[in-house]
């Protein structure tokens, strides 16, 4: 909105130090404030109402130190994250920009399953929550949403450089240092390690016949969707400990800014020979709002946790890192940028199936780790959630390096 007004006044009144709203760097570092003083300032008071309401978190006695002293901390702090996200990017972004709107309906469709499943919890007195299947369709029904959006709509384009048929490279006349083909709907994405790093997923099926590039939905939608599932579930199993979901989400969160920002600008992708995506750059209002929220929201879900975010959080955060991560062309970085998720996810998925091996086998259940998800592991070992937080924390920021050394590690 204040964008809107801001070019209004530029441009009709030339009212002085409105052009700085039309730089996305300015609207970007004033977004990450604002949102740092409604989840830091407002957050105390959304916790007073959520005390108030008593929607307290009951918690099952798993024998983990200092577990049963959160019974009745507020849940549904995610509440936070969502409103100090949204309200500055109501403000600062351009709204019809198609990442932005993506991005908004993205964190209030999961924010809706994560609410209803917290709800569920908390006034039905249902432990069990939201069935498992309707948590699935609404994970599915974004991925579907998101797939079709990135497949079909015309504003989500690539922009390429023409390429010296002679020497296989990059087409350089005197008058520019690049020369780019017009924008053009496509399927490719970027994969991390390799010199020649960009993969069409539309050669999944048009190995059967160039005619088949038009059906090429039928297999990126459902790749979406499994991207979306993963990450949103990934984060909802790191969720166990406090500052773990939110600091570990902040990391991840903030190198994908540096990509978007990166492929959404024709200098910086020139540079590092990454591939420009028109329009994306905008994006980076809504990433820096979130990390603003994420980090404001650590000062009252830090050990001691004063409240947690829930379901209502933990999906959202999910489900908008995996949006950003495949609006970015970086979705195969997933495993190596959220690799926290990754291990946790891993460790339920390795314990589940050992247990249920042996039980078979041996008549009784097995077990690799202490406890999963593999937080829980470390707690039952008797390390202190502080010191489990933070190195996971300083693991998180090292997958974060390396995943951005990849733009020109290859």
């Amino acid at each position: 909105m204040l964008y809107y007004l801001f070019e209004f006044l530029e441009k009709n009144y030339q009212f002085p130090g409105a052009s700085v709203f039309q730089f996305i760097t300015f609207r970007a570092a004033l977004a990450i404030i604002l949102s740092l003083l409604f989840s830091t300032i407002f957050g105390k008071r959304i916790i007073v109402a959520l005390q108030k309401k008593q929607v307290g978190e009951s918690v099952r006695d798993l024998g983990l130190e200092g577990q049963l002293e959160k019974a009745g901390t507020p849940t549904m702090g995610g509440i936070i994250i969502i409103l100090a996200t949204l309200i500055p990017v109501l403000l600062l972004a351009k709204l019809d920009n198609i990442y932005v709107v993506m991005l908004i309906v993205t964190m209030l469709w999961m924010g809706a399953v994560g609410f209803t499943d917290d709800y569920i919890k908390v006034f039905k007195k249902d432990k069990a929550g939201l069935s498992g299947k309707f948590k699935v369709m609404g994970q599915v029904g974004l991925g579907l949403f998101v797939g079709a959006i990135m497949y079909f709509h015309p504003g989500i384009t690539i922009k390429t450089e023409k390429i010296n048929p002679i020497y296989e490279t990059e087409l350089i006349t005197q008058n520019s240092p690049r020369e780019f083909n017009v924008e053009e709907q496509s399927l490719k994405t970027t994969i991390p390690f390799v010199k020649n790093n960009e993969f069409d997923y539309s050669n999944l099926i048009t190995w059967m016949g160039d005619d088949y590039a038009k059906y090429a939905w039928l297999v990126f939608i459902p790749i979406v969707i499994f991207i979306v599932t993963a990450v949103s579930n990934g984060a909802n199993l790191t969720d166990g400990i406090d500052g773990l979901a939110a600091g570990s989400s902040a990391i991840i969160v903030f190198a994908l800014a540096i990509f978007a920002f990166i492929s959404g600008n024709i200098v910086f992708s020139d540079y590092l020979n990454v591939m420009f995506i028109p329009r994306l750059g905008e994006m980076v209002v809504f990433i820096a709002a979130f990390v603003g929220a994420l980090i404001g929201f650590l000062w009252y879900n830090t050990y001691p946790a004063q409240v947690f975010m829930g379901d209502t959080g933990s999906l959202t955060i999910g489900g908008v890192i995996a949006v950003i991560a495949v609006a970015v062309r970086k979705e195969l970085l997933i495993p190596l940028l959220c690799g926290i998720f990754f291990a946790e996810s891993l460790s339920v998925i390795i314990q589940v199936t050992y247990f249920k091996y042996t039980r078979k086998k041996y008549g009784e259940g097995r077990r690799i780790f202490l406890m999963s998800p593999l937080h829980h592991h470390y707690q039952k070992k008797g390390y202190h959630e502080s010191k489990i937080v933070t190195r996971f924390w300083i693991v998180g920021i090292f997958l974060a390096i390396l995943s951005i050394v990849t733009l020109k590690l290859r």
